[in-house]
């Protein structure tokens, strides 16, 4: 017969799930439990209908594939952006940092990953599909505006550059201007880990793709 453990069951599983979160050890995830325990069950209850909440309803826009909770996302749908203007980045958190710097005011187009065939990533299972598609029709684009520029805004490291040379390919033959951020971003480093000062001077200075 087993031995009972010191928690209950209950505890356990919450235990175990906080465990499963990124860079929760064991430890942290028995404080993260032990802080759900004592707190009120109000407060309690809001963390779990946030959680549920968050799986309900947060979908990825079906414009530009970031994450929003109406689609088209609150981007896609402000008609005083400059929808010609596509910024092309690999994750949401990506958009998010970019978005933050108050420097850019045109739409964007979240790939949802970056090639990577060692990794068994192909541009089919990414959005790169519809990229295309909002570019050769403006009616798929954000508010009916047809795309004039498309910005590379991808991670400046070996997986990033084969991305964008990928797309760039693809795009050459639209009439389209292309231009990639400036590389004041540190090479072979993440987006989502620049400051806002580093992306703001980024993206004034980006740069064209001949």
């Amino acid at each position: 017969m087993d031995r009972p453990g010191p928690y209950p069951d209950s505890m356990v599983r919450l235990i175990d799930e906080f465990a499963r979160l990124p860079g929760i050890g064991r430890r942290s995830a028995e404080r993260l439990a032990f802080h759900v325990l004592k707190s009120d069950r109000e407060t309690a209850m809001k963390l779990a209908q946030a959680i549920s909440d968050v799986k309900t309803h947060v979908k990825h826009c079906t414009i530009c594939y970031n994450l929003a909770d109406r689609d088209p996302c609150p981007i896609c749908s402000d008609s005083r952006r400059e929808h010609s203007t596509v910024l092309v980045v690999e994750q949401p958190k990506d958009l998010i940092s970019l978005e933050q710097t108050g420097m850019y005011r045109g739409g964007y187009h979240v790939l949802l990953g970056h090639i990577a065939p060692l990794d068994g990533i192909e541009p089919d299972d990414l959005t790169v599909n519809s990229l295309l598609h909002r570019v050769d029709d403006p009616t798929a684009n954000a508010c009916g505006v047809r795309i004039t520029e498309v910005i590379f805004g991808l991670s400046p490291n070996l997986e990033g550059d084969g991305t964008a040379l990928y797309l760039a390919e693809q795009l050459k033959s639209r009439g389209l201007h292309l231009s990639r951020l400036a590389r004041g971003l540190p090479s072979g480093s993440q987006i989502e880990y620049a400051s806002k000062a580093v992306l703001a001077d980024a993206i004034i200075g980006r740069q064209g793709i001949d």
